[in-house]
């Protein structure tokens, strides 16, 4: 009696298996994140408007609203707005320069990292705002002191973040580059820097915020124009709304840095 069984077993075997590799697949959901936001402004609405907050303590998004229009249509906005970018724009891009010099030192040079690893570990966790009163002493109750807080304080997380990002370039291909006999100079502007690019860039993005905070910290205790100063004095006076306004401002400053560290990503990094 012929077997039957082999062809069954053959068609089983032939039978595509399902895909099941996708279950952290980055997906994209172009709605997701303004549904989420229009429902938590809704909910914020409707319970300010059906007075189970009080709205001195947490007036609802329309007063914000309005509170926002009133100081962009006055000026205000424009004014304390530039005077932050300053500081930001400033204090950011000397605390960077320096970071990466020192960061790019500490990971192709022994001697560097010998020396920086324990500096930075000791110096990293002192808090920067601590230190303005310091810097006020140093520089002046003007601009340079807060330049120097937000410089301070970006300083050392770009110096940790290009360290590691080197230090996590494959060296099998910076010794196969010198095994061609690569010049030093090929070797880091070919290998190291674009290797470690990825991880510079998401340091940028912490140093980004680490600067937001700082500068609305360093406004708070001296200044008269900026975001910071704003918020503090419609604390000061209760202004709910306009405190609300300013904190909504420093959230869409942040977004914006953000979106814009997106697009010098995509931009440096095409060659993933």
């Amino acid at each position: 009696m012929p077997d039957t069984r082999a062809p069954d077993m053959a068609a089983a075997v032939a039978q595509p298996v399902r895909f099941r590799g996708g279950g952290f697949l980055a997906t994209r959901h172009r709605w997701a994140a303004l549904v989420a936001f229009a429902a938590l402004l809704a909910v914020w609405e409707g319970v300010s408007r059906l007075g189970l907050v009080s709205t001195l303590f947490l007036p609802p998004p329309s007063a914000v609203g309005r509170a926002l229009g009133a100081i962009a249509a006055d000026g205000s906005l424009a004014l304390h707005l530039k005077a932050s970018l300053l500081r930001i724009g400033v204090g950011w891009l000397m605390g960077t320069l320096a970071g990466i010099a020192v960061g790019f030192a500490m990971g192709i040079a022994p001697v560097a990292r010998a020396v920086g690893v324990p500096l930075v570990s000791a110096l990293f966790p002192i808090p920067k705002i601590a230190l303005l009163p310091l810097f006020i002493l140093w520089f002046g109750i003007g601009e340079p002191s807060k330049f120097a807080t937000i410089g301070f304080g970006v300083f050392f997380p770009t110096v940790i973040a290009t360290y590691s990002a080197i230090d996590a370039v494959p060296r099998n291909l910076i010794r196969m580059a010198q095994s061609f006999d690569l010049p030093w100079r090929d070797v880091l502007r070919k290998i190291v820097l674009p290797g470690a690019m990825p991880g510079i860039l998401a340091g940028f993005r912490i140093t980004a915020s680490i600067a937001l905070i700082l500068v609305v910290a360093a406004e708070m205790i001296g200044a008269e124009y900026g975001i910071g100063a704003f918020v503090l004095t419609a604390g000061n006076l209760m202004q709910t709304d306009q405190l609300l306004a300013g904190v909504l401002v420093l959230s869409l400053l942040g977004l914006g840095i953000g979106t814009l560290l997106s697009y010098v990503e995509r931009r440096l990094l095409r060659w993933r």
